[in-house]
């Protein structure tokens, strides 16, 4: 499929790429970026300008001076359902480590299971070298679904990787599986000795459980991890997760089955964490950013997270966590994975477009 790679420098001279849109914030510009992408998952960005996309069918792509090039050396996925090369993370001290993080579904004996692997990346080369799988789930799936894989950077240095419970729904409450976890390891797949199990009862890389599906993750201003996950019928949640604790699935939920019938017990149990915001229905939530109010002051703190279902970004207010507004509804298809830029932008990427779109304010 032909890629094509707007050059950062001259968008301000093709107002034709524009469209301008309504916000809380004041009217904004919506630029596409990349255009002919094929079911992009994640972007990421290089201390130089340069971009790093994903494609869940196992392309890496490197953006940088108007051309937009394959990545060599990416680690082989298994790109079935909804499994393939997912997230891209680029480590922040790059400029002298040259790191970034990728998660994908490894084949394996018996399917495929949710991996994490760090490389070496060569912006000249736009290769990738020294790739190392420091995390890898415990037990492979031949299921096609719930591969999370949202990866995070914690002020640490420590690793947050998100995964999904595969289709197993009471796997997510067994502590000596990864599915439906939230897991934490170090930047070489060591286990960090405050890990909730790292002395015994579950999984050492297991920080929390309980999860359902999230594919949407991000920091908040004070450097603490919020996630999003996909409910069923309805029942999509945020929440903060925190080490060692429960959140529910499949006990509690605040949907129900798409067959119709009641999940668990209901919305609440004993020594099992509430959601901090849900949707009902559902918007099958994908990627998750909290936004820091460089270009948009008001915005401060909130919590954007792009709508698969519905095809808009929600944007929630960072106290209450309630939802404030939803940005650019119908407007972009799919959107997968929202970003910030180093500039202050908002990023984000629509799969059926098959675009990378930034937003700046008029």
């Amino acid at each position: 499929m032909l890629r094509i790679f707007l050059c950062l420098f001259l968008i301000n001279s093709m107002a034709f790429a524009q469209t301008r849109h309504e916000t809380s914030a004041g009217p904004v510009n919506v630029t596409p970026i990349v255009t002919g992408l094929d079911e992009p998952w994640a972007v990421g960005f290089l201390p130089d300008g340069g971009l790093l996309i994903t494609e869940r069918d196992g392309d890496l792509l490197h953006g940088a001076n108007g051309t937009l090039q394959r990545v060599s050396g990416v680690p082989k996925v298994r790109a079935r359902g909804q499994g393939g090369l997912l997230d891209v993370a680029v480590a922040r001290d790059f400029t002298s480590s040259g790191e970034i993080f990728l998660s994908f579904s490894e084949p394996r004996d018996g399917g495929a299971g949710t991996a994490l692997a760090v490389a070496k990346f060569d912006p000249d080369t736009s290769s990738l070298s020294d790739v190392r799988v420091i995390f890898r789930q415990k037990y492979a799936s031949s299921a096609g679904q719930h591969f999370g894989s949202r990866v995070v950077e914690a002020p640490d240095g420590t690793l947050f990787l998100t995964i999904g419970d595969r289709g197993a729904r009471e796997e997510a409450q067994d502590t000596n599986r990864h599915n439906g976890s939230v897991i934490r390891v170090g930047r070489d797949g060591s286990i960090p000795a405050d890990n909730p199990f790292a002395g015994g009862g579950g999984l050492p890389e297991i920080w929390s459980f309980g999860h359902r599906n999230p594919q949407g993750a991000a920091l908040d201003l004070q450097g603490r991890l919020w996630t999003v996950e996909h409910g069923a019928a309805g029942g999509d949640e945020i929440n903060k997760p925190e080490a060692g604790k429960n959140y529910g699935w499949p006990v509690i939920s605040y949907g129900q089955h798409y067959s119709g019938g009641k999940i668990g017990v209901g919305t609440a149990a004993d020594g099992m964490e509430q959601p901090a915001h849900y949707w009902d229905p559902s918007i099958a939530p994908s990627g998750m950013m909290i936004y820091s109010g460089r270009l948009w002051p008001a915005w401060k703190g909130d919590i954007f997270v792009g709508s698969l279902k519905f095809s808009y970004i929600s944007r929630l207010d960072g106290g209450s966590v309630a939802e404030e507004e939803q940005m650019f509804l119908e407007e972009f298809t799919r959107i997968r994975d929202v970003r910030e830029g180093p500039q202050g932008a908002i990023w984000f990427l629509s799969v059926v477009d098959g675009a990378l779109y930034r937003v700046t304010p008029v």
